[in-house]
């Protein structure tokens, strides 16, 4: 499938109070790899950043800076989400989140995505998840029972689904986002 030419999404950067924590949260839990970190001078002096990866192409998917004041009381950020390669690995960094005692560990269906959030060190929510191949009407979210075996987990999942307004497949839905994005799917 050709994408849409333009612009793509490629990393974020997040402003942190205690940048060792959060270096330690995503290299040690979340299994990043810091590719490189140093100081620049700002406007209110030097602040640090470490730039952190998973994949050995992309130089950074997430850099935490240095210089987020403690004392603000609200987040700006929603989340930040990351797309796992299987359900057994959802499953896998689900049991590595309950082991680091993470806050706010939660496991959801979407309908058209599991998904399992949580709050890193400084509170920023994380969603790990996968895709479904249903597409169902959102937003939706509803608790799941992620401990089941995985076949009986996508099993309950899309009886779930299947209940719900919107339901199709996911290839109807894109094949619609497609059209509606004027992206030729036919072409590679």
């Amino acid at each position: 499938m050709t994408k849409r030419p333009g612009l793509s999404f490629s990393h974020v950067g997040i402003f942190v109070t205690d940048i060792e924590r959060m270096a330690d949260f995503y290299t040690q839990v979340l299994d990043f790899t810091i590719t490189d970190r140093g100081t620049l001078e700002g406007p209110n002096g030097p602040f640090e950043l470490v730039f952190t990866s998973r994949d050995p192409d992309v130089h950074h998917q997430i850099v935490l800076v240095a210089g987020r004041p403690a004392h603000i009381p609200f987040n700006v950020i929603n989340q930040l989400s990351l797309m796992a390669d299987s359900l057994e690995t959802l499953k896998a960094y689900y049991r590595r989140l309950q082991e680091a005692n993470v806050e706010e560990l939660l496991p959801v269906t979407h309908g058209n995505a599991l998904s399992v959030y949580c709050r890193d060190p400084e509170g920023n929510r994380l969603e790990l998840y996968i895709d479904t191949p249903w597409y169902v009407s959102q937003p939706m979210r509803v608790p799941m029972p992620i401990e089941l075996p995985s076949d009986e987990l996508m099993a309950w999942a899309e009886r779930h689904a299947r209940g719900l307004p919107g339901f199709r497949s996911r290839e109807e839905w894109r094949a619609d986002m497609a059209r509606r994005m004027g992206v030729d799917r036919t072409t590679a």
